[in-house]
C-alpha cells in the first residue's frame, strides 16, 4: 500500500506557510493562531492555501478555508487532502 502522508509533513507544511507569510517556522506551533498572533489576512490566507494546495498537489474545498486558523487546523486539512487524494 502507498504511502499516503509524508513523514516530513509537519516540516514541510511549516515551511510553506512560513515562505507566504514571511516568518521562521519555529514560529508555527499548533496552536499559534494566524490571525490573531502572526497578522495573517483574507489575502495572505488565501495564499497560504494556493501555496498548500502547489506544494501538496492537492484540493482544499473552499468551505474548509474558514477553518483553517492555526497551524494544528492547516495539519488536518492536509493531512485529510492528502488521505482523500490517495485511496
Amino acid at each position: 500500500m502507498a504511502k499516503t502522508i509524508p513523514d516530513n509533513l509537519e516540516q514541510e507544511l511549516k515551511q510553506v506557510i512560513a515562505n507566504v507569510i514571511g516568518r521562521e517556522p519555529e514560529e508555527l506551533k499548533p496552536e499559534t493562531d494566524f490571525w490573531k498572533d502572526l497578522g495573517v489576512d483574507s489575502i495572505k490566507a488565501i495564499e497560504i492555501t494556493v501555496a498548500i494546495e502547489r506544494h501538496f498537489k492537492i484540493a482544499v474545498r473552499d468551505e474548509e478555508i474558514p477553518k483553517i486558523t492555526n497551524f494544528g487546523q492547516a495539519m488536518k486539512v492536509v493531512k485529510e487532502a492528502l488521505d482523500k487524494k490517495n485511496k
